[in-house]
């Protein structure tokens, strides 16, 4: 994967506007990053490549996923 890609009805986003438009829906303290659309796109997309590269040495990289705890599964919505 390269990229995130966010489809907000017809409309496709990548890089940035994707992970701000993504957190506008996350509600309070996450969609307040939204304001960061405000900053011009190509300033935006250059440190998202560059946190996108260093993510892994900043805070590491799992062989496996963590599972939920009792408390944290009751939070996920199930059929």
């Amino acid at each position: 994967m390269e990229t995130l890609v966010f489809q907000d009805g017809t409309e496709l986003y990548l890089y940035s506007t994707a992970a701000l438009r993504l957190a506008s829906y996350l509600g309070f303290p996450w969609s307040l990053v939204s304001v960061l659309l405000l900053v011009p796109r190509p300033l935006r997309d250059t440190v998202y490549r560059f946190v996108a590269r260093h993510r892994y040495d900043w805070f590491g990289k799992s062989e496996t996923c963590r599972l939920p705890t009792p408390e944290e599964r009751g939070r996920f919505l199930s059929d």
